[in-house]
Order: C-alpha cells, then sequence, then structure tokens
C-alpha cells in the first residue's frame, strides 16, 4: 500500500535534495545513494515504475504517492515522468547500532521514540538534542513520520552523522522489543506524572507524540509510565522538540549524577 501522504513540509527546493524522473531515481537507488522516499503520481504504476517501485521496497525505500501537481512542486516544473525520490541526508542505522553505541560508552541505554512526528525541523532539532544530552538512538516509524531529509539534516546542525536513527514499520512491535531488552518506557504527554520525579538511570526509552495529536493511544497504553511537564501559561503545550529537550536533561542530570539546589 502506498503512504497517501499530503504533508507540504516535505516539499524542497528542487536541486536541494530531489531526484526527478525515472532514469535519474533508478541510478541513484544503483549507485547506493542514502534515499529517504519515493513519490510516485496517483494511478502511475505501469512500465519501467512498477521496477522501480519493487527494487525500493527491496531496499526498505518508503514509497509514498502523490498527485501531479504536488509533484511538479517538489521538482520546480522538472520533467519528473511521474516519479522523484527524496534524498537523504545520512544512512539509516539498525537497531544493534544503538545498544552498540550504549555497550561502548559503558553506559545503559537511552533511546528517543519519536510518535509520528511530521515536522521535519523538530524531527532535526530532537536529533540535535539527542547528541547533545547523551542519547544513544533516535526511532521513528516507516510512515506518517519526518525521515532523514536535508532540512531534517540541517536542522540537526550535523547531529545526523553522529546519532544512530532507526526507521521501524512497526513502532509498537518495537515497543515490546524494547521492553525485552530491559528497556523503561516513558510517554511525554499530558496528565501524567511530574517529569522530575521518575528515575532515568536505568535504561530509557522516551516517546515524543506527534505535534497535533501528542502520543498515539496504542503507543500510550504500551509505555511504563506517562510523564508530564507543568504548564503555567495559556497554552496547554510546548513545542515537541522543546518537551523533549528539558525531559532529556534531566535524563542527563540524573546519570551524571548532578544534584538540583533543595531550598
Amino acid at each position: 500500500m502506498f503512504d497517501k501522504d499530503i504533508n507540504l513540509k516535505e516539499e524542497k527546493k528542487f536541486g536541494e535534495d530531489i531526484i526527478a524522473g525515472r532514469n535519474a531515481v533508478t541510478e541513484a537507488m544503483r549507485s547506493g545513494r542514502a534515499i529517504d522516499s519515493i513519490y510516485v503520481q496517483k494511478g502511475n504504476r505501469h512500465g519501467s515504475i512498477t521496477a522501480i517501485i519493487s527494487k525500493a521496497r527491496d531496499k526498505g525505500i518508503n514509497i509514498k504517492e502523490a498527485d501531479i501537481r504536488k509533484l511538479d512542486r517538489m521538482c520546480g516544473g522538472a520533467n519528473h515522468q511521474g516519479i522523484c525520490a527524496v534524498a537523504a541526508a545520512a544512512e539509516y542505522s539498525e537497531m544493534e547500532d544503538i545498544f552498540r553505541l550504549a555497550e561502548e560508552r559503558c553506559e545503559p541505554p537511552f533511546v528517543i521514540i519519536c510518535d509520528e512526528l511530521s515536522d521535519p525541523h523538530n524531527l532535526g532539532a530532537i536529533i540535535r538534542t539527542a547528541e547533545c544530552a547523551g542519547a544513544h538512538g533516535v526511532i521513528v516509524p516507516k510512515r506518517r513520520s519526518a525521515g532523514l531529509t536535508y532540512a531534517v539534516g540541517k536542522s540537526s546542525a550535523g547531529a545526523v552523522e553522529y546519532v544512530p536513527v532507526v526507521r521501524v514499520s512497526n513502532l509498537p512491535a518495537t515497543i515490546d522489543e524494547l521492553k525485552e531488552r530491559g528497556l523503561w518506557v516513558y510517554a511525554a504527554d499530558m496528565d501524567g506524572t511530574n517529569w522530575c520525579e521518575q528515575d532515568y538511570s536505568g535504561p530509557v526509552a522516551l516517546v515524543v507524540g506527534s505535534e497535533g495529536e501528542g502520543v498515539g493511544r496504542l503507543i500510550k497504553e504500551k509505555c511504563d509510565f506517562v510523564i508530564s511537564l507543568p504548564m503555567k501559561g495559556r497554552i496547554n503545550s510546548l513545542n515537541a522538540s522543546v518537551a523533549c529537550g528539558v525531559i532529556c536533561y534531566e535524563v542527563s542530570r540524573q546519570r551524571s549524577s548532578f544534584r538540583a539546589i533543595n531550598k
């Protein structure tokens, strides 16, 4: 099935990271270039496009369906022949890369899970925070999520080169796997316990929800704890990357044994 994505935030200036046309997309895959996703014109599954889709699926590349107007905008009017690819700023990692990094540092694993975070600037900021706060990796779902586009890479200020980012097909199953491997899973959402009253010294997976909906119901039910930040103003929520940053540094503080001043 195609992911019918209409999020215009993914559109980029042609020439920055868009590969337009059947031959260009085919050669990009053949050369081993990192590709985040491929957009195909709705209803166009004929001839060489079918073969391109098949090869992309074999490589685990996300396939999205778009109307011709969106393809025209993405490609700046270039002859896209009903298909274009969005180049990735970095290669995706494997789950074992996260655990290997934690083992090399002799630290309990610290993972950030982004639940359908669609804004590339938010994802880039979270990856940047993850690197600065000492997290060992970031996990994103394959569908309905921003990927490792150049906008994400730019927003991360180069952190995509140092933080393993893993893309998974089934986020609930991934959470089950992390729990089996000993991680405690914390959802950052409304109506939870105070964020700084939890113990993060052990293996931690922090779930950050989407910009509009927060953490999904099924994902939330999978989590061991729900934690919240107090809202003192009239706005009832923080930007996802800001909330993630506050919690990440509480995890970092506890792991570094920095003491808060008691008054």
